[in-house]
């Protein structure tokens, strides 16, 4: 059986503010485990909880007393945002006359208060309020608005470091490398001397598979302002360079392969890149998008694919941006091999349709279904598990796997696929696909559920519950 395999996309920009604690509730459940809510009330028979924008509920019956009071810890975030990199700019656009309180009301953006601005004739006072309203959209998760009020900005100041550091930023974020590149590069010449310019011209060229260059940016940005965070990444990118300085490369339409020659055979490329080109035509077929540029993959040793990932020992295979594959002793392209790869390009598109918003559980879900891969072989099991309520709560499943032992990613898998398979078999490959979509559009988890399938998140964990029971009833 092979061990399930996991993307992480931990080059993805996230522009944020610094979050304050909340006091939180503790559920503590009878099995050992703990929920860390926002709000927790008694509903009939269950308890719904609150974290962030999404509501749970969970049978009372599995609750053994709630605390109240608590911070969560940060080790343990509701999302997969802790891995990626924070990103905030030194300087700070919004200093004259305090412009957030004019175009924010009730967190809303004020399209009068903006238009009006624009008649004053201010070019740099109109850039700053599209500005500030695009920041605001891009942390409220509205790619979409917060895209064209960034290219507003950029209309009205289009050499402004900071907007276009941000801008960048958000194309990367949503799956656009390569035209990040173009914003990342004019503002490192704006601002030759900002460690943020460099910061973000390194996260567009190593995501635009322009590795060297990469290393470049990140050493003079930590060069004026060591950052623990640009560290790592500037780490990876050396572990990957010395890794492939040796490599060969091979494109095809939609890909681009790199291999160490002496690892592989002509044949096998050549029939590596032929499946992934009908592996790419079908997922065009059956989700009806596709990524927007070429799809850099890696073929490495087994020591050279977790030197240069640090992966778990049960990782199969990596996409962080770049398909990573170990290839050691694989002389042919067995069936198995094509399962990891067409798993592996399915998280490709499933970025570009989610904008890279897309929770892990149903990222892996996806792409184990898209295989295709069912339930069946561990089906019993998986239906006694929700039966004891013993299994991981799907909000925790929201972050990377990476951080779960071989025992909980297993579950976390088998979970995340069985979510998918329910909503495939009761509603259609098509309403998964809708959820991305609304996902992309900036909607929570949970809005996109209750827009598609009508199901709360709670309640989706007790209907694959049931859908687990009646398929694999004893």
């Amino acid at each position: 059986m092979r061990v399930p395999v996991i993307i992480f996309f931990e080059l993805t920009i996230f522009i944020m503010a610094a979050a304050v604690c909340a006091p939180a509730e503790v559920i503590r459940l009878k099995n050992g485990g703990t929920i860390w809510a926002e709000q927790v009330r008694e509903k009939g028979a269950h308890i719904e909880y609150q974290i962030g924008d999404n509501s749970y509920a969970i049978p009372k019956s599995s609750v053994k007393h709630i605390d109240g009071g608590g911070i969560p810890p940060q080790s343990l975030p509701p999302t997969g945002d802790a891995d990626l990199s924070a990103f905030a700019p030194s300087d700070s656009l919004d200093s004259k006359g305090n412009l957030s309180a004019k175009i924010l009301h009730d967190d809303r953006i004020d399209s009068d208060a903006l238009a009006d601005m624009e008649k004053s004739g201010n070019a740099e006072l109109v850039a700053t309020a599209y500005f500030i309203a695009g920041k605001h959209e891009f942390e409220q998760g509205d790619v979409k608005e917060a895209r064209r009020y960034y290219e507003t900005a950029l209309r009205f100041q289009s050499n402004n470091s900071t907007i276009l550091n941000y801008y960048a930023a958000l194309l990367v974020r949503t799956g656009n490398a390569a035209e990040a590149l173009t914003y990342a590069e004019r503002s490192a010449r704006v601002a030759p001397d900002s460690a943020d310019a460099l910061t973000i011209l390194g996260f567009a060229q190593f995501t635009a598979d322009r590795t060297r260059e990469a290393i470049r940016s990140w050493k003079k940005s930590l060069a004026m302002r060591p950052d623990a965070k640009v560290e790592q990444f500037l780490a990876k990118a050396e572990r990957e360079a010395t890794a492939e300085a040796e490599f060969s490369q091979r494109e095809s339409s939609h890909f681009t392969l790199r291999f160490e020659g002496k690892q592989t055979s002509e044949s096998l490329r050549r029939e590596l890149l032929a499946t992934l080109e009908s592996e790419y035509d079908e997922l065009v077929r059956q989700l009806a998008a596709s990524p927007r540029s070429s799809i850099p993959v890696v073929l490495y040793t087994e020591r050279a694919f977790f030197d240069v990932t640090h992966a778990p020992s049960w990782t199969g295979a990596v996409n962080d941006g770049k398909l990573r594959i170990p290839i050691s002793g694989i002389t042919s392209v067995t069936p198995e091999l094509a399962r990891v790869l067409k798993h592996e390009l399915a998280h490709s598109f499933i970025d570009q349709i989610s904008a890279g918003r897309c929770p892990q559980w149903l990222h892996e879900g996806i792409a184990q279904l898209l295989e295709p891969k069912t339930t069946d072989a561990r089906g019993h099991r998986l239906a006694q598990v929700f039966r004891a309520q013993r299994e991981i709560p799907f909000y925790v499943l929201e972050g990377g796997f990476m951080r779960f032992s071989k025992v909980e990613a297993v579950l976390a898998y088998d979970e995340s696929l069985a979510a998918a398979e329910y909503i495939s078999d009761t509603y259609g490959l098509s309403d998964l696909q809708r959820i991305l979509d609304r996902i992309g559009q900036g909607s929570s988890t949970e809005a996109a559920l209750r827009a598609t399938i009508h199901c709360s998140y709670g309640e989706l964990e007790t209907e694959v519950g049931k859908y687990l029971s009646r398929r694999y009833s004893d």
